[in-house]
């Protein structure tokens, strides 16, 4: 098994990663590259950019060794449904010199997998959208959320930044001090000039900022309510809570109360040792006191593993797990 490699990549719409891991968790070679999602840059754009993670990964390894890969991806069912797309990537996957077959997952399933073995669980995903999924023996069975900033992302990065305007705006329509959460927000959406000294001008101007812009922008100010929360902000740690209680509510559309199977946290809020996600944990403490929670780890790493189980030698998914992304820690 020590000359079996995997191939994972795990595709997102900023950066696509690649890696090369043997069967005994020795890792070989890593690649990044620029946004691979095809439904966000196009087919073409997205196999370049896979191409390049793929080819450095593996630099120095023999392809021929290569017996298995996996790719996970938002809209892995469109590509699936696209031949022209899949073409494409068929085209990257040949071109660096691999002839074993791949698969295609979608980024829900490999998040799950690289914080979990266990064939049936949940993951709740909190960036700058937000989504929750169940997985029952290794396939994607229900999905609450993920409806899009205009209709759904209850709980995301674009939530928390439309919520924390909408309390700016509140406050300066009653002339209230905006606070440090409002005052940060002021200090990004505009410059000191277009602060003005009658509150309903000021308020022109940020809803005049704001709606220049596309909307998904507002996702970009999450970090300060999340920085503010962390000094202790009244506004952005309700914000927090508000926001956590979305997340868990979405994640118990589709598990049930007292549900023991692993819950797994992803998402550049929900991820490792994040304030929103330290009150997203209590609160699935609260809701199922029997069900580890856990953070989802390397996605590149677990499409490797999801790669692995498809090989006839590999008898012990559960062992390789721990092999495999465990290594990638």
């Amino acid at each position: 098994m020590s000359d079996t490699v995997v191939v994972g990549l795990d595709v997102g719409g900023t950066s696509t990663r690649a890696t090369a891991l043997t069967l005994t968790g020795e890792r070989l070679g890593t690649g990044r590259a620029g946004g691979g999602n095809p439904t966000s840059h196009g087919a073409d754009r997205a196999a370049a950019e896979l191409s390049t993670a793929l080819r450095e990964a593996l630099r120095g390894v023999d392809p021929a060794r290569v017996r298995a890969g996996a790719i996970g991806l938002a809209g892995a069912g469109r590509l699936r449904a696209d031949p022209a797309g899949r073409a494409a990537f068929d085209r990257a996957w040949s071109d660096a010199g691999l002839r074993c077959p791949y698969t295609v997952h979608s980024d829900a399933l490999v998040g799950y997998a690289s914080g979990t073995a266990a064939p049936d669980g949940t993951i709740l995903i909190a960036g700058t959208g937000a989504i929750a999924a169940q997985v029952c023996q290794w396939r994607l069975a229900r999905v609450a959320d993920g409806h899009g900033w205009l209709l759904g992302d209850a709980g995301s990065g674009f939530w928390l930044g439309r919520e924390a305007v909408r309390a700016l705006l509140a406050n300066l329509d009653v002339g209230t001090a905006p606070g440090l959460l409002g005052s940060r927000l002021l200090d990004a959406l505009l410059d000191s000039a277009e602060v003005a000294t009658h509150p309903r001008d000021t308020v022109d101007a940020v809803v005049q900022t704001v709606t220049r812009q596309p909307p998904i922008a507002l996702a970009r100010l999450a970090p300060l309510v999340v920085d503010a929360a962390v000094d202790g902000e009244p506004v952005a740690v309700e914000l927090l809570h508000r926001a956590a209680a979305h997340l868990a509510t979405s994640a118990g559309r589709i598990r049930p109360d007292g549900a023991t199977t692993p819950l797994v946290l992803g998402g550049g809020l929900l991820t490792g040792d994040t304030p929103l996600g330290t009150v997203v944990r209590a609160e699935a403490v609260r809701r199922w006191p029997d069900a580890p929670v856990r953070s989802a780890g390397d996605g590149a790493a677990a499409a490797a593993w999801l790669a692995a189980r498809t090989l006839p030698d590999v008898t012990d998914p559960v062992a390789r797990h721990a092999l495999l992304v465990r290594s990638a820690d």
